[in-house]
């Protein structure tokens, strides 16, 4: 009887199995995204993965690293899976290959690989794209029903592959401006918040289809939380400081600045809160400092998509944080038992 009291102590999941239950709570996501989106999406998912395993078998072959353990901890295929749902689905097939290429092989395996890369390498994949082909990185496709055109998924494959489109059928005509971006541009003519917000790409709360595609990454997330893959602490202040930065800006001016939980379910907020800022190679440490990390995340997207050049601001926010990881940890380490020293 007695063994039914003994301690028992569950082993900890391997990294294999952590990225695995990461990538599965991506499903919800992705499935919401190809039911309003089409299935370009998983293209630009299989490209990226086939990618990443490719890069990172070069990679630890050039380091004289074993390549089977390292191929099997889904690490790279995470970064693959968070860079292609980062992107345009239509994005040319090299645009895909080249991000995750240097994701995998800069940011990633010539920082030390896995465990010593101080930047989150999706993220990096991201800002080397947009800031190398922005034009492409606009070519979003339109919301099912929204469209002039809305493409086969071979048609699709055409585009993505060969760059061509069906006759008399112009980009155009089945690409548009994400829900950020649009608001952005008519905020600058001057418009109304309620007069942006009424054009027909707008649904409820944020985008049609991105507010349900940001519910399927939420759904994710607090999957996550559950099986305690990752604590509440980045994605509490996250969502928090976004919460109160854009309620502030909304009370002092509606007309110009839109509800928070418009800037809740637009963009990269969801993926960004649960999949993205939590990466524990490039977030703190401590729980004092992952509620400063995401705070400090969370206003600076706000700051740039409100004020900056580009719609969306969770990549740059997780880059520029990313570097204050080591001070944010050193900052907030408790002190050892018995040293009265509180800082370094």
């Amino acid at each position: 009887m007695s063994a039914f009291f003994a301690p028992f102590l569950n082993k900890p999941d391997s990294v294999s199995q952590i990225m695995f239950k990461v990538l599965l709570a991506l499903i919800p996501g992705i499935a919401l995204y190809v039911w309003y989106f089409g299935p370009a999406i998983l293209v630009s998912i299989t490209l990226a993965s086939i990618t990443a395993l490719a890069t990172e078998a070069a990679m630890l072959k050039l380091r004289d690293r074993p390549i089977a353990p390292f191929l099997k901890d889904n690490s790279a295929l995470l970064t693959a899976w968070l860079l292609a749902l980062s992107i345009p689905p239509l994005a040319p097939w090299w645009m895909v290959v080249v991000g995750t290429a240097f994701a995998i092989s800069v940011s990633k395996h010539l920082y030390g690989g896995l465990g010593n890369n101080p930047f989150n390498p999706a993220m990096i994949g991201y800002a080397v794209l947009i800031i190398s082909f922005p034009v492409h990185m606009t070519h979003w496709i339109t919301p099912h029903g929204l469209g002039q055109v809305e493409l086969s998924f071979i048609d699709q494959l055409g585009y993505i592959f060969g760059g061509a489109l069906p006759p008399n059928v112009t980009l155009d005509a089945v690409t548009m401006a994400t829900p950020l971006d649009t608001l952005k541009t008519h905020l600058h003519l001057d418009e109304h918040v309620n007069q942006i917000l009424d054009m027909p790409i707008y649904g409820r709360l944020a985008g049609q289809g991105s507010e349900m595609v940001a519910w399927g990454f939420l759904l994710g997330g607090l999957y996550l939380l559950a099986s305690r893959i990752i604590s509440w602490h980045i994605p509490v202040a996250y969502l928090g400081t976004l919460l109160l930065t854009s309620g502030i800006f909304h009370l002092a001016d509606p007309a110009h600045y839109v509800t928070p939980l418009f800037h809740w379910f637009s963009g990269a907020a969801m993926i960004g809160a649960f999949f993205i800022l939590t990466d524990p190679v490039t977030s703190p440490t401590t729980q004092k400092g992952k509620l400063i990390f995401a705070a400090m995340a969370g206003l600076i997207t706000y700051l740039i998509r409100a004020f900056g050049g580009f719609p969306d601001g969770i990549a740059f926010a997780t880059l520029l944080m990313n570097i204050c990881v080591p001070l944010i940890d050193a900052w907030t380490q408790p002190p050892v038992f018995g040293n009265k020293e509180t800082k370094p």
